[in-house]
């Protein structure tokens, strides 16, 4: 190796050699392995590439998460969706900026007990676009496990369900329309009478249909004030859209608005999933608010946001939806009297009372009593598989001389009970049904119909003297006088009475 002459190695040669052999070898491996593994690298970030390459071309939104589920990548069809950047999706608040918030918090725990059993799991989020609106997605989450059986990766894959949401709620919403017309269906189809106070309702409400204004029905229960409202709606360039009523005193006072404008999913316990209110129901169309006048306080501001704006927000959101509805509103109360004891906004009174229309009681138009009573007859006999030849003339007599308090329902429950009850083929009514009203209410009125002026007026200041001012409700001055609110009211107008003053 290193002699001048040539001789045989001893031992220590030979052991030299081998020595520096192995060291030879050791280092041509290592070259051969750092080539073989710069290869390897080069091959698998190319296959890599080409993976990432194939993953961005998919039109489904995929992402790639750690074991813990913190967002690793996000394919290009999500970037694209999202408006996220690379370095975004990389941060930690990637998913409250991706998804909505509430849907985050929602299933935040159940997500991370998901995340720990390492087997397949769904929900369903809204995701942001990046134009501000969010759509519904059904999340699929599927995890990579290596030789032991250890999470390494998840898999996120997202498919938009957005228009199936939308069809499930106003599928929800026009079963609970068909329910609400079934059950309306029960109750007397058409107007009848010829009388001249329905001749001029419905002289009203040929000219308002025309317009797009907002009408208020006014009238005591039962004389058909929806019957009117879908009037004007089959008269009006809205027929051929929806009409969607709402009794506002039959919907609990914590649920109204939720009702009328509806919520997200989690605004409240119980509200499990996004749902359509009754205006967005009514979009195109035309919406009845049957007894307005029982709206609590907060449902009155948002309606009065409606009318002025012509936009809603739905329960647990601050985004405004714009509609287009028309609004027929009705009430048996005093609005003016409510207004004055501080249960009803006069604001909103104004924007509804555009075009009043009010509805004539019975008693009013007792010439239309035959017409209703052979209508009914007709229709709950042919129910009930009986036939009349005739009607009793007394019972004709007896149903008009009856004051009728629940008007034109009342009415009706009092045939068909007559219908189901009776034998033979002549129509006739027991006249202890019809209950007359007790002497003392009676009383006050025919004195008041009968008297001056001067005797009027004071009866009525003394009555509202024994209310405190109170017209309305059960110790109101309408009930002491026997008369009805809207009666009395017009009377303290006429008269020229300050109400105001004989309030403590």
């Amino acid at each position: 190796m290193y002699y001048r002459e040539v001789r045989h190695p001893g031992p220590a040669e030979i052991q030299l050699i081998d020595y520096a052999s192995r060291i030879a070898g050791i280092a041509i491996e290592r070259d051969r392995s750092q080539t073989a593994l710069t290869r390897a690298v080069k091959q698998i970030e190319k296959s890599e590439a080409q993976l990432r390459h194939i993953v961005d071309a998919i039109p489904q939104m995929i992402a790639v998460l750690n074991p813990d589920g913190a967002v690793l990548y996000m394919n290009q069809t999500m970037l694209d969706y999202t408006g996220l950047t690379v370095e975004e999706v990389m941060a930690k608040d990637v998913r409250d900026r991706a998804f909505n918030p509430e849907d985050v918090a929602r299933f935040r725990g159940e997500r991370l007990e998901a995340l720990s059993r390492g087997v397949p799991f769904q929900n369903e989020k809204r995701v942001l676009r990046k134009d501000g609106h969010y759509r519904w997605f059904l999340i699929h989450y599927n995890p990579l496990l290596d030789d032991q059986g250890r999470v390494i990766r998840w898999y996120a894959t997202g498919t938009d369900i957005d228009d199936r949401v939308q069809a499930e709620e106003r599928t929800r919403n026009e079963n609970l329309v068909l329910r609400e017309q079934i059950d309306r269906d029960s109750m007397f189809e058409d107007i009848i009478g010829t009388s001249e106070a329905l001749s001029k309702v419905l002289r009203q409400v040929r000219r308002v249909a025309l317009s797009d204004s907002t009408v208020l029905i006014l009238g005591e229960t039962g004389t058909g004030k929806e019957l009117i409202a879908r009037a004007i709606h089959k008269r009006s360039s809205r027929a051929e859209q929806a009409f969607i009523g709402v009794n506002c005193a039959a919907i609990p006072p914590s649920l109204i608005s939720s009702e009328l404008f509806g919520h997200e999913k989690g605004a409240f316990t119980g509200a499990t999933k996004r749902r359509l209110g009754r205006f967005e129901s009514a979009n195109g169309g035309t919406i009845f608010l049957d007894e307005v006048g029982d709206l609590p306080s907060e449902a009155q501001i948002a309606l009065l946001r409606v009318l002025q704006e012509r936009e809603i927000e739905r329960v647990g959101s601050s985004k405004s939806i714009s509609i287009d509805v028309r609004v027929l509103a009705a009430t048996h109360r005093d609005l003016n009297a409510i207004v004055a004891e501080g249960k009803f906004r006069q604001d909103l009174l104004y924007r509804l009372n555009i075009v009043p229309i009010e509805m004539p009681s019975l008693r009013e138009r007792t010439a239309d009593i035959p017409l209703l009573v052979k209508y009914f007859i007709d229709r709950f006999g042919k129910k009930a598989g009986k036939k009349y030849r005739t009607i009793d003339k007394r019972t004709l007599k007896l149903l008009q001389a009856y004051s009728w308090p629940g008007n034109v329902r009342e009415l009706q429950n009092v045939i068909e009970r007559s219908v189901i009850l009776s034998d033979g083929d002549t129509f006739s009514v027991d006249e202890t049904w019809l209950k007359r009203e007790p002497p003392q209410i009676v009383r006050p009125t025919i004195a008041l119909n009968g008297a001056l002026h001067k005797q009027e007026k004071e009866m009525i200041e003394a009555a509202l003297a024994a209310s405190h001012g109170q017209i309305a409700g059960p110790s109101g001055a309408a009930i002491r006088l026997g008369l009805p609110t809207r009666t009395l009211d017009s009377k303290i107008k006429r008269l020229g009475i300050n109400k105001f003053r004989f309030k403590p």
